[in-house]
């Protein structure tokens, strides 16, 4: 992958959503076509090493990334959405958040069992998402390959989360 700044592409806003919290925002990466491109090739190799057949993209802005990706790897795209925003018959999966909790879905029509599906999103936070989706896509007969981000806060935990699976990041931050 050709050598680029990624770093200097992410915006940081700091005490957002809340005092302490240094948000990283990849709204700018979207932004500039070169950063883009730069994640978009990186997340390919991610794809290809881990041996994926299948994409699900992470409502709403892992969408962002699986789409394109789904199309230049020519692979079928999952939606993994939030309750309510799936008519028919779906699979579910809740999981705790700091300050509740969530259900994530999927489609069950569109899952097929023994696909290896890769599980992308723009960034990796407690991994709490992502160990819910693939839960849900376990249970449903899919083999889940691993999960793959633009960015990781590993000092969040994720990393012992989402064992037994592969998580790859193009950058990564240490909380500091």
């Amino acid at each position: 992958m050709k050598e680029f700044n990624l770093d200097g592409s992410i915006r940081r806003v700091l005490n957002f959503p809340k005092p302490g919290i240094t948000f990283y925002d990849i709204t700018s990466v979207i932004a500039d076509p070169r950063a883009f491109r730069h994640c978009i090739d990186g997340l390919k190799e991610h794809v290809i090493s881990l041996g994926a057949d299948t994409l699900a993209g992470v409502e709403a802005r892992g969408f962002v990334f699986a789409a394109p990706l789904a199309v230049e790897l020519g692979l079928p795209l999952l939606l993994l959405r939030k309750k309510g925003k799936l008519p028919g018959k779906v699979f579910s999966r809740k999981y705790s958040l700091e300050y509740g909790q969530d259900e994530i879905c999927v489609h069950q029509a569109d899952v097929v069992p023994g696909a290896k599906v890769l599980i992308i999103d723009d960034l990796i936070a407690t991994g709490g998402t992502l160990k819910a989706a693939a839960d849900m896509l376990s249970d449903a007969g899919a083999l889940v390959a691993g999960f793959s981000a633009v960015v990781g806060l590993p000092f969040l935990g994720y990393p012992e989360l989402l064992v037994p699976y592969e998580a790859k990041t193009l950058i990564e931050y240490t909380g500091e």
